[in-house]
């Protein structure tokens, strides 16, 4: 394939989810009004409750079997590298760029979680439905490049309401226990050296040497917890900021409800396929999952208007985010699929690998924003 096609083949599925954008954006501005607040709540719900799953549910039931299930496994390790990984260079882009506090754990978000449903599931049907496609017959490519992107968005709704949401939740309350600590000291430092000035003297009853016993014992208190009771204490705090409805989303359930259908045959067979007595339900659910990726589109490029106004992030932040999201995690993600290629981890499928790639180069999830 000659650059210039290679250009072309990569370009048009860019621009027309730009274009469907840009119609998004129009149909928000105040004078037309179609998509405004109101209407984009709605519609985002249709998407999110009936749309998306419907898709999701028609896509991997028809491709997911018990021998492509061996091939898949990656996916889920690779999105926890694009989270891990994200994280992780969050963390440094904090200490270089010193993040107030309280826009910490939003940076740790958009630089660790990508939009990895509404995009894939936008580019991956684009790209293969050109004449040039690297990906063979446009039929065959659109059918597991949607499966694929499909897992995608399942796999990451529970990363990011598992570990993100978790993370963010973290430092939310660390910056509300310094904010109040720093009220509570402005209150007890005319009380300070008073309060000092009457431990240290002693008293006709021993009183200080009492306390000074009993803060000799403190240390034996304190690490005197078994480590194990300390352990499941952590977990079970960290078990109490998951959103465990958000876990359990429309599309989570939508994917297990695939998995069932395409693994277990003989339900396979009862729904999937020209002769299956109960096809309907699949062709319905295939239907209604063809408006998804129209209306999510739509939304994004609506939701960009309330993008166009300013915000109080130091424009530092806002290119190191970029930089994270679109230079340094897409160049990492191309050296862990060449790798994971090279140790037998990823087949030679080009279509799964293109698919592997992109959740390195996404942009920041809708959710964390």
């Amino acid at each position: 394939m000659g650059f210039l096609n290679l250009l072309t083949t990569a370009l048009v599925p860019v621009l027309e989810v730009l274009l469907i954008t840009a119609i998004g954006l129009l149909l928000a501005t105040d004078r037309i009004d179609l998509l405004g607040p109101n209407a984009r709540s709605s519609l985002n719900n249709i998407v999110f409750y009936v749309f998306s799953p419907a898709l999701i549910i028609a896509n991997l039931s028809d491709t997911i079997t018990l021998k492509s299930l061996a091939t898949l496994w990656f996916m889920p390790v690779n999105i926890l590298l694009t989270f891990l990984i994200g994280s992780a260079l969050a963390w440094i882009l904090i200490k270089i760029t010193r993040t107030p506090p309280h826009l910490e754990g939003l940076v740790i978000g958009c630089c660790s979680a990508g939009n990895l449903g509404n995009l894939l599931l936008i580019i991956v049907p684009a790209v293969c439905e050109e004449s040039n496609s690297p990906f063979g017959d446009s039929s065959t490519c659109s059918t597991y490049g949607e499966s694929y992107a499909s897992l995608s968005m399942a796999v990451g709704a529970i990363y990011i309401w598992t570990y993100v949401y978790v993370i963010m939740g973290i430092y939310a309350n660390k910056n509300v226990k310094d904010s109040t600590s720093i009220q509570s000291s402005g209150e007890t430092s005319e009380t300070f050296s008073e309060t000092c000035t009457e431990v240290l003297l002693p008293s006709e009853n021993g009183s200080a040497s009492e306390e000074s016993a009993n803060q000799d014992g403190l240390p034996s208190t304190i690490f005197g917890v078994p480590f194990l009771d300390t352990t499941i204490h952590q977990i079970k705090n960290v078990a109490a900021k998951i959103n465990l409805k958000m876990v359990l989303a429309p599309n989570t359930i939508a994917a297990a409800v695939g998995f069932i259908i395409g693994t277990v045959s003989p339900i396979r067979k009862s729904i999937v396929g020209d002769s299956a007595p109960l096809r309907v339900i699949y062709s319905s659910a295939s239907l209604l999952g063809d408006a998804s990726i129209p209306s999510m589109t739509l939304i994004i490029g609506a939701n960009l208007l309330g993008g166009l106004k300013r915000s109080g992030i130091s424009i530092s932040v806002i290119i190191g985010i970029i930089a994270v999201r679109f230079i340094i995690l897409p160049l990492l993600g191309v050296a862990v699929v060449k790798a994971a290629h090279h140790f037998g981890l990823v087949g030679s499928d080009l279509l799964y690998q293109f698919v592997l790639l992109i959740q390195f180069t996404l942009p920041p999830a809708m959710n964390v924003q």
